[in-house]
């Protein structure tokens, strides 16, 4: 369904008086990356009701998708008839070189009229300089300035595809002097430009081994209702380096200490998307999906337990 915005001090607001991602929550279960080798087994997947596949959605990276026509969008459409899908771009540069924005959202606009993804998302970091653009998602410094051109770069993502998105918080591999914390920098962007956030887990996990944060202690600077997404990928050690420096490869299955981690996060946002990412090394269908059922059962799980809470403290209330 598609939304109607108003941009009233630089906050997105939907009809019901939302942002996109805090509607889209309740909705959604745990997704997968989608990927064209499993176009066959997708397709086949029954849909005779919502809760069939606990609402079972994908994630598509959107900058594949800038093309006039042919089979992948035509993939694309196939899937969209039967599931829910988001948008996570990799292009758009929020923190830098803003400059070329409009065209770029321009392209997100069209697929969103198309599609209408139920999440939007894109990166906390820079990729382009003096117009040149470097395949990689590099993080920002936390300054002020870098917050500013953050902030920016988020409100002229916005403006250009009328709606609200998510931010990711990026991987780190080096530490380096800021004038804030990685959490303070991100919900200070968020709310100051009416954005959601993206919480990578993997990453975070990834940063706090390469960098000596403390993951939890960073989770809790996070205000739920801010968080729309959840991302859960694998790792890989450094070739040279080791388990010293971690990468995020997305080449993986989801590593242990990550899936307690999503637990503890679950445990402090409460119901929120959980997409389990896979870029390379791809499994089939049927691998993928057991590892998309198990973070599954961590939403159920965190589902059961506040209902027992809220009947626990409706009992005490009562007494």
């Amino acid at each position: 369904m598609e939304q109607a915005h108003l941009k009233a001090n630089n906050l997105y607001y939907s009809q019901e008086n939302f942002p996109q991602h805090t509607i889209a929550g309740d909705k959604l279960g745990a997704g997968l990356s989608l990927k064209p080798e499993h176009l066959d087994d997708i397709l086949s997947l029954p849909v005779q009701a919502p809760s069939v596949n606990h609402n079972l959605w994908f994630e598509v990276h959107t900058e594949n998708y800038f093309v006039a026509g042919g089979p992948r969008l035509n993939y694309l459409r196939a899937v969209r008839e039967n599931h829910n899908i988001s948008f996570h771009g990799v292009g758009g540069s929020l923190g830098s070189d803003h400059k070329a924005m409009a065209a770029h959202t321009k392209q997100v606009k069209a697929l969103i009229n198309e599609f209408q993804p139920i999440l939007v998302s894109e990166h906390a970091v820079w990729s382009k300089s003096d117009g040149k653009y470097f395949a990689d998602l590099m993080p920002l410094p936390r300054t002020q300035d870098a917050l500013q051109s953050l902030i920016d770069g988020v409100d002229c993502y916005q403006s250009g595809i009328g709606r609200s998105i998510l931010i990711e918080n990026p991987s780190n591999y080096l530490d380096f002097i800021s004038d804030m914390d990685e959490p303070q920098f991100l919900v200070e962007a968020a709310r100051r430009s009416g954005c959601g956030l993206l919480i990578d887990i993997n990453n975070l996990y990834i940063s706090s081994k390469n960098t000596g944060i403390d993951a939890l202690n960073y989770l809790k600077q996070i205000p739920a209702e801010l968080v729309g997404e959840i991302h859960i990928a694998g790792h890989d050690p450094d070739p040279t380096l080791g388990q010293s420096l971690l990468i995020d490869s997305h080449a993986a299955a989801v590593a242990p200490p990550v899936w307690k981690l999503l637990e503890q996060a679950l445990g402090l946002f409460g119901h929120t998307p959980v997409l389990v990412e896979r870029d390379a090394n791809i499994p089939s269908f049927t691998e993928l999906m057991k590892e998309r059922q198990i973070a599954q059962n961590y939403l159920e799980q965190d589902k059961v337990l506040r209902n027992v809470n809220a009947a626990g403290n409706e009992v005490l209330s009562n007494e």
